[in-house]
């Protein structure tokens, strides 16, 4: 309560306060509103992205519910970058940029105006990790509130959505779709405002942040357009006006345990790579001790209980519809792999929240399984490690029906390199793509590699070629993928030592990751290697290349500043 103390006392200095209280009174407040706790909305909306598009309305309800509650409600917007519009291009470099802006324009916003806490609205994938970070920092009473997820496309019967367009490029180019079916699928594939349907980025990190305890019970999963999504922002106001009262902060409810709770959920619905560069933000950023190898832990106790998009067969609105996250959060912790007695912004502890959710979901689904009954009996995210990644990689292993492959190197120096080749139908079941130089300083900023994963797999060789690099990947990505190598190639990691048609395994049985070339060759090629020159010298890419962590420790801008 220190902040709204300190604002009340602008009522009370007379001649001291005077220039602090003007700025105020000209946007309409009375006397009596500095006693109120004034209250961010940091507010994601724009009209760049659908996963945006539909924010406004959830801001005016949240705005309103403060209001009404006896808190002032200060307004202030935040960036986005569209992942899907900006996939396969040069903008797509500053999507995990992004994340870091947004965290570092809502903790300028919220510690520059002394707010006394705050409610994130944020619907594309970037903008919940950078909320989540912001809120750790400035660790104000704050609440998460997502956007919404995206309603299903449909073309012809079948069932679409943002992935379903990007592997039509891939169909297209080898045959196996006709013009009018590749219009037909790009023009029907997003048919409303929300995020990308299936368990993708922004799915994950939402449904993350419920088992959290930062957003409300079951508001991870609704569809951006239905009025539910509108009266939980404005019940999410309510409550954090409550943590206002009893000074419940993010640090309280953010702790070890219930980051496990995250991750756990996680696991079990199949959730995006992704997670795990954002979850070591966030961890950070919380100062909680947390690594790499903390995922590979939870990943063997944790099965995959959802089967959701996209190694399986549903959207984030079939999960709503069968029960939601507290479902999934319930038969976890009925199986005694989630603490209960962590807090929620609600105030309730986790077992308190789920009290009254059903132990067994309901038999007319198919959505959710039971712990007995898995999609896999182990999650899905796994670390590998080995001399082409020592520091650890994440590889999505589910969906495969053999995650194991050795095969010859094809190599190339950047995502747009590697396109080409597939497009041009020069990769051949049993070849390992590796692109590099894509990392958080080489890159810069970390590309998502949907663009050439969703053309292999619409060729017809999703099960049959690897694809390594020290980029990233969507969370619509599956296939044998191997994402974050670290250290990247840019700072001289093994990955950018590996020659064209050098042998090398990838092995999600045995967590490996390996090039097949003796120790004393990989030594000459260190020794003989020399740092390319940036690709930017000026500006925020350049800013974000100079201080970026590896992708092991986040790939954050804050953890090794030299001061």
């Amino acid at each position: 309560m220190k902040r709204l103390n300190e604002r009340s006392r602008m009522v009370t200095e007379g001649v001291a306060r005077a220039p602090n209280r003007s700025m105020y009174y000209a946007m309409g407040y009375k006397d009596g509103d500095f006693t109120k706790p004034m209250v961010g909305v940091a507010n994601g909306h724009s009209t760049v992205t659908p996963c945006n598009s539909g924010l406004q309305k959830l801001a005016d309800a949240a705005i309103e519910a403060l209001e009404a509650a006896g808190a002032k409600a200060q307004v202030f917007g935040t960036p986005t970058i569209s992942d899907g519009i900006g996939m396969g291009t040069e903008g797509m470099k500053y999507s995990l940029v992004s994340r870091e802006v947004i965290a570092d324009s809502i903790e300028c916003c919220v510690n520059g105006l002394w707010q006394d806490g705050v409610v994130v609205i944020g619907g594309c994938d970037k903008n919940m990790p950078g909320g989540m970070m912001a809120m750790a920092r400035t660790n104000v009473p704050s609440i998460y509130v997502y956007g919404g997820t995206i309603q299903p496309g449909h073309y012809k019967g079948k069932q679409l959505n943002i992935v379903s367009a990007f592997e039509a490029v891939g169909e297209f180019t080898s045959g196996r779709l006709s013009e009018e079916d590749f219009k037909g699928i790009e023009q029907n594939a997003c048919p409303s405002s929300g995020s990308c349907g299936g368990m993708y980025t922004a799915n994950t990190m939402s449904s993350a942040f419920e088992a959290l305890g930062m957003s409300l019970p079951y508001s991870s999963t609704m569809s951006n357009v239905d009025a539910e999504k509108v009266a939980s922002a404005a019940e999410s106001a309510r409550v954090v006006v409550e943590a206002v009262k009893n000074n419940l902060r993010p640090r309280d409810i953010i702790t070890k345990k219930s980051i496990e709770n995250a991750v756990s959920v996680i696991m079990a619905v199949g959730g995006s790579t992704n997670a795990v560069l954002h979850f070591l933000a966030i961890t950070s950023a919380a100062d909680i001790d947390w690594s790499i190898d903390d995922f590979e832990r939870i990943r063997k106790r944790v099965p995959v209980i959802a089967d959701m998009k996209p190694s399986g067969t549903y959207l984030a609105t079939d999960l709503h519809q069968a029960g939601g996250i507290p479902q999934i959060m319930k038969i976890l912790l009925d199986g005694g792999l989630l603490h209960g007695d962590c807090m929620t912004i609600t105030g309730k502890t986790i077992a308190e929240v789920l009290k009254d959710v059903p132990s067994v979901p309901r038999a007319d689904q198919k959505v959710i399984r039971t712990l007995d009954n898995p999609m896999y009996a182990e999650g899905h995210l796994a670390i590998l490690k080995g001399n082409i990644s020592p520091e650890g990689c994440v590889a999505k292993i589910t969906g495969l029906k053999n995650p194991s492959i050795t095969g010859p190197a094809r190599v190339f120096d950047s995502e747009d390199l590697a396109m080409e080749a597939i497009m041009a139908n020069k990769i051949k079941a049993g070849d390992i793509v590796v692109i590099r130089y894509e990392g958080p300083k080489g890159g810069p900023g970390m590309r998502e590699m949907l663009s050439p994963t969703s053309a292999l797999v619409g060729q017809g060789l999703g099960e049959s070629v690897g694809l390594i690099t020290d980029g990233r990947f969507s969370g619509g990505t599956w296939g044998m993928v191997v994402g974050h190598v670290a250290p990247e190639a840019y700072v001289g990691g093994t990955i950018a030592l590996i020659n064209e048609g050098d042998s090398v395994t990838i092995d999600a049985h045995k967590l490996l990751i390996q090039l097949n070339v003796a120790d004393d060759e990989i030594a000459k090629r260190r020794a003989a290697w020399k740092q390319p020159k940036p690709r930017y010298t000026r500006g925020l890419l350049a800013k974000y290349a100079s201080t970026a962590s590896s992708a092991s420790k986040g790939a954050v801008t804050d953890l090794d500043l030299k001061i």
